[in-house]
């Protein structure tokens, strides 16, 4: 695996406000357990080309992808995602890779 920092981009349309919620106020503490930093999140990107499901864009930063799949196949992640599948229709989520050192 590539050294270096990683993004997890995640896109998902948000079915059941109430229940994502739940993922909302239990993902942040799962995160800061593995180093995750929450960058951003944006409910109207602005679309440049292409078809794009409406819904909501998340960026997370981790050290590594190590640090990044030890996260998302943590128990305790496990426990909230839940909240977010039954509450989303997801579109994507990616790990993106910093550059290689030149």
């Amino acid at each position: 695996m590539p050294d270096g920092p990683v993004h997890l981009i995640a896109h998902f349309t948000v079915d059941d406000p109430v229940t994502y919620r739940q993922y909302e106020k239990g993902i942040f503490p799962t995160l800061q357990a593995y180093g995750g930093r929450f960058i951003t999140y944006d409910d109207a990107v602005t679309v440049l080309e292409g078809d794009h499901a409406a819904g909501r864009t998340v960026i997370v930063e981790f050290d590594s992808e190590d640090a990044c799949l030890a996260w998302w196949h943590s128990p305790e992640y496990a426990e909230i995602a839940q909240h977010r599948r039954d509450a989303t229709t997801t579109h994507w989520i990616v790990i993106v890779h910093a550059p290689p050192p030149r």
